[in-house]
């Protein structure tokens, strides 16, 4: 099956088959209203017409096989009728029914005997709203929206049907071309979505709604595609609170991953992960217009101090770069504005060019001249129906002669979303500038923008994370000893050690040299200072054999290591396996305080070296490694290397590891030296 063709025939069809009752009546409405100009036939035994369109009994009495056919019946009907069209060679179906996987028990099952019937037919849903073709004129889709035939625009993809209608809602000057509401995932990923979306020229960004991911393999092929295609995504995903991720799974029956493995995700994909719904839509709006950035330097306007001071402080917390001006620039300025307005990015430039036009083109102009990667003017415009705008339209228009004398970047916002009239917005796009709306907002997408930027001029060299294996069988836990054996092959350094028996445990010590460590070693025993089975810093024969006397009473093999003296900084590698990520990296601050400190950052495989030193580069413990406050620095290549060394041995051992700890890694100045570390496997090699 040619997925990308079927999902054009249903994505876009000449024929659309409505099955069911007022929910098929509502989409024929829809369809109506958005201007679709294919045919519609309707199916309904019981009835002669649905909203004036007369009624066919069955599939076998349609003129042709239909393009895109909505169901909307009982969810046993809608599973049978999807049969027939699967069956008939039909395009593609939108389910709409919901008691499926989403209410569990029988639902589950339902949800099977659906993907089972749609065979190769892609199906949109179940437990899903359908979608909305702004591009095409077609509307799948039983209620009303806020949308409008666009030439070209934002794809939005949303797991929450009711989130899409609000979406087409918005007033916020951003043009949709698509929204698709996809529900349960039945039968197609986000993956597919993304894969059709991008094959669309007309589509300049897609914004996703993400409760869970299922083929995260599948979802970064797709990403990296979008990255070299240079169409931007941006994901609002939900579930991050457990509250959130408990209504996810009762909502689409969707288990949502761990959320710091899709913050991970994102973070490699340069996929723009928005925390509220107002950054969502206002970072889709720039990048769909304005597109990604080369960097994230930003120049400001204002004729306000306080609005300058609020950019100031913003621009600093969401980590957008304000450069100072260019002697060039600041010597046009000062001549434009007079002696009286002091020159620096933000620029308050008074009121004293305010109206001018000739004045203001001068002064954005000189501004531009500096080569941001953007640059923002501050309007809050005067409401209608007394206001008079005469000036802010003079400041418009100024921005629009000085972006086109310099072909810079540039956007008017408004520092509440309220104070971004409809008729501005209407102006500015006409002119080629984006209205942005909420400061906080504004500046966020610029820093995105630059992100998305840097990941697609790096997408060559972005990997797909490795796909999950399957594992099974029982677990088995390797002692420290064994552990550490197991990870030395790969390179990690480990103390020197005496693994033996009680009565060998002195006469180990001897040959070491003191202080030393003693540790009970048992497959089962991880947390050993719990259960009294390690002791420290042991300087002589007595204090080895008092510790050997307390510990022999449990334990019966031991391990004596040198002891690592106190290091510059303690951090912890972490591999654990998550059901739809599979492996995954965990570098952080350890020791003692590792669950308290919480100081850490997740990886997911495979990995290259820039990765992990960014992330080293990114935790708080980082500065210690860097001489805090005087003291002695770090080996920060051998921090890197240990993480390459158990990512090494994770990567050969995929199909079994379950979990690896190394805490702590002591850093020194000249080494790295992992102490403690355990490994748990499972018994059945993986079934691909």
């Amino acid at each position: 099956m040619d997925k990308g063709a079927e999902l054009k025939r249903l994505l876009s069809p000449r024929t659309i088959a409505m099955f069911g009752g007022n929910a098929a009546s509502e989409a024929i409405t829809q369809c109506r209203t958005i201007g679709y100009d294919g045919e519609i036939w309707a199916v309904n035994p019981k009835r002669s017409e649905l909203n004036g369109v007369r009624c066919f009994a069955s599939i076998d009495d349609l003129p042709s096989t239909p393009d895109a056919s909505f169901v909307a019946t009982p969810p046993a009907a809608s599973v049978e009728i999807i049969r027939e069209l699967a069956a008939s060679g039909a395009g593609g179906a939108v389910c709409f029914a919901s008691g499926f996987a989403e209410i569990g028990g029988d639902g589950i099952l339902l949800q099977k005997e659906l993907r089972s019937a749609a065979a190769n037919m892609p199906v949109i849903g179940p437990n899903c709203h359908g979608y909305l073709n702004y591009l095409d004129g077609a509307a799948l889709w039983p209620d009303q929206h806020g949308g409008q035939r666009v030439d070209s625009g934002i794809a939005l993809v949303t797991q929450s049907g009711n989130f899409g209608i609000n979406l087409s809602m918005q007033q916020r000057g951003a043009d949709l071309a698509y929204i698709i509401t996809i529900g349960n995932k039945t039968c197609l990923g986000i993956h597919d979505y993304i894969e059709y979306l991008i094959a669309d020229k007309r589509v300049t960004a897609i914004g996703l709604h993400i409760e869970s991911i299922d083929h995260v393999h599948e979802f970064s092929l797709a990403a990296i595609r979008a990255l070299q295609a240079g169409i931007p995504i941006v994901a609002i995903k939900t579930g991050h609170s457990a509250r959130g991720a408990e209504i996810n799974m009762s909502h689409t029956a969707s288990l949502a991953g761990a959320d710091r493995l899709y913050s991970a995700l994102f973070r490699r994909l340069g996929i723009a992960r928005c925390e509220t719904v107002a950054q969502f839509l206002e970072t889709l709006k720039f990048v769909s217009t304005v597109g990604s950035l080369r960097g994230n330097t930003l120049g400001s306007m204002s004729c306000s101090g306080g609005e300058a001071s609020l950019i100031a402080d913003g621009a600093h917390r969401v980590g957008v770069d304000m450069p100072v001006l260019s002697p060039k620039s600041s010597g046009k300025l000062r001549d434009i504005l007079g002696p009286k307005v002091p020159l620096s990015n933000p620029l308050d430039y008074h009121t004293y060019a305010w109206g001018d036009h000739e004045k203001l083109s001068a002064c954005f102009s000189a501004m531009l001249e500096n080569h941001f990667d953007c640059t923002i003017l501050v309007l809050d415009y005067p409401l209608p129906p007394t206001a008079d705008t005469s000036n802010w339209k003079v400041a418009e228009e100024a921005l629009t002669t000085a972006v086109a004398a310099t072909g810079q970047h540039a956007v008017i916002v408004s520092t509440l979303p309220e104070t971004m009239p409809p008729d501005a917005r209407v102006r500015l796009k006409a002119a080629g500038i984006t209205p942005m709306q909420g400061l906080e907002e504004c500046l966020f997408a610029i820093r995105a923008a630059a992100d998305i930027g840097r990941t697609q001029r790096d997408s060559a060299n972005v990997l797909p994370v490795l796909k999950p294996a399957v594992v099974g069988g029982e677990q088995q836990l390797l002692d420290e000893w064994q552990s550490k054996a197991e990870l030395r092959r790969f390179g990690l350094s480990t103390p020197e050690g005496r693994f033996c028996v009680a009565g060998e445990a002195v006469r180990a010590a001897e040959s070491l040299g003191y202080p030393v460590v003693l540790k009970a070693v048992d497959k089962n025993l991880v947390h050993k200072s719990d259960v009294g089975a390690v002791a420290i810093n042991l300087k002589d024969r007595q204090s080895v054999a008092a510790a050997i006397e307390k510990m022999a009473k449990q334990f019966d093999s031991f391990l004596v290591e040198k002891m690592v003296i106190q290091g510059v900084a303690e951090l912890i590698i972490g591999v654990s396996r998550d059901p739809g990520f599979g492996i995954t990296l965990l570098i952080g601050a350890g020791g003692t305080l590792v669950e308290l400190l919480d100081d850490t950052v997740s990886l997911l495989f495979p990995i290259r070296r820039q990765e992990i030193e960014d992330a080293i580069r990114s935790l708080k413990v980082a500065r210690l490694l860097a001489s805090w406050r005087g003291s002695e620095s770090g080996d920060f290549d051998a921090v890197v290397d240990a993480v390459m060394a158990v990512a090494g041995y994770a990567v050969e051992n995929n199909t079994t590891l379950d979990e690896l700890d190394v805490n702590p890694l002591i850093v020194l100045s000249d080494g790295a030296v992992a102490v403690d570390a355990f490994i748990r496997h499972y018994t059945n090699e993986a079934q691909e």
